[in-house]
């Protein structure tokens, strides 16, 4: 992987090396220095994979094509479990017993002890069922194998043990300050958390937690000063700019969190709070802000849209410019969700706070 590469003194540079193989100025006369070759390369194609692209030395992306590849849905996953994974470990474990997988079971293992963007892991634990159960029917007598086992969501526990992780939910807590967003990981779309505290205070200060990344932290102070500009609009007394501090946080601390597309989320938490307006009962929201309060696009729609509905929302917010995105979606997949589209800060607010 392409983005694993980094200079190594023990080793030389493979940056370097990989600069002159991909520039077509110098691969015409590429030199091997362990054969004392010249060859040419402009007529060969490289292809290289990355998990992140954000760590791939800039020179390196300026001389190459990027091609995004979404990882798999939800949706998707089961499928390849159900009509792939499973019929090629039933076929390698030859075991006395047919064993059968509830459609409940194998999404539980997916949302539960997987978290990823293909179906390595996935595939590992559907493995690591089947090993238990050729243990479990060696262990008994043949007359008591049966011809079949069904692999039911609560016998999971017992064969791959507590669940490894725990997906996100609405919490539909109905508290003032507290917004739903939506974020892209590298392993599909996760909901987020912006929770909004005021406090009294002489010096009041914006103080943000939760490891928050550059442009989050950017956002965050894009949010404040767009909502002290329209105080008026949104009927908040300007002297609580004066005598209240805003804290704003981002549950999971120890998660690195960094991008733009909470700019609307942390700008609805910002006013929910000041305004001690709640927000609208299963919402989520996603897009940038700019400080004239434009939405701005963001990336990971389909991932984002998916978790959500995983996670029990049923009115999402995004970008007007977005909506493209979601036509590319199969309607099956967003059946039962409302999504409103805004073009600015003030329309999120309008229709986010009751």
């Amino acid at each position: 992987a392409i983005d694993k590469v980094s200079e190594n003194n023990h080793s030389g540079d493979p940056q370097s090396a990989l600069l002159e193989v991909l520039d077509p100025e110098q691969n015409v006369a590429f030199h091997d220095n362990f054969l004392d070759v010249d060859f040419d390369l402009s007529h060969v194609m490289f292809i290289a994979t990355a998990n992140n692209p954000a760590t791939i030395p800039a020179p390196l992306r300026d001389r190459m094509e990027m091609i995004e590849v979404d990882g798999y849905l939800q949706e998707e996953k089961y499928m390849i479990a159900r009509h792939y994974l499973i019929p090629k470990a039933k076929a390698e474990f030859h075991l006395p017993a047919n064993i059968q997988f509830q459609p409940a079971t194998i999404n539980k293992i997916i949302e539960d002890y997987t978290r990823e963007s293909g179906v390595r892991s996935l595939e590992k634990q559907i493995n690591k069922v089947f090993r238990k159960m050729a243990l479990k029917l060696a262990t008994i007598s043949e007359t008591a194998v049966r011809s079949s086992y069904t692999i039911r969501p609560g016998a999971l526990q017992d064969l791959l043990g507590k669940p490894l992780y725990n997906r996100d939910r609405y919490e539909g807590e109905g508290q003032v300050g507290v917004v739903t967003g939506l974020a892209w990981t590298a392993v599909g779309g996760e909901i987020l958390f912006v929770e909004t505290s005021l406090s009294k205070s002489k010096t009041p200060r914006l103080t943000l937690t939760g490891n928050l990344g550059d442009v989050m932290k950017e956002s965050a102070t894009l949010a404040l000063e767009y909502v002290k500009a329209h105080a008026a609009d949104l009927a908040i007394d300007p002297a609580l700019f004066e005598e209240w501090s805003i804290h704003l946080h981002v549950p999971e601390g120890a998660t690195p969190k960094d991008g733009p597309s909470a700019g609307i989320t942390m700008a609805t938490s910002i006013a929910s709070a000041l305004t001690q307006r709640k927000v609208r009962r299963a919402t989520a929201m996603t897009g940038e802000i700019t400080l004239r309060g434009k939405v701005l696009p963001v990336g990971g729609i389909k991932e984002k849209i998916l978790a959500a509905k995983r996670a029990g929302i049923t009115d999402i917010v995004i970008c007007k410019d977005n909506q493209r995105d979601i036509d590319d979606i199969k309607p099956e997949y967003i059946d039962g969700l409302h999504f409103e589209y805004v073009e600015n800060v003030s329309e999120v607010l309008n229709y986010a706070l009751c």
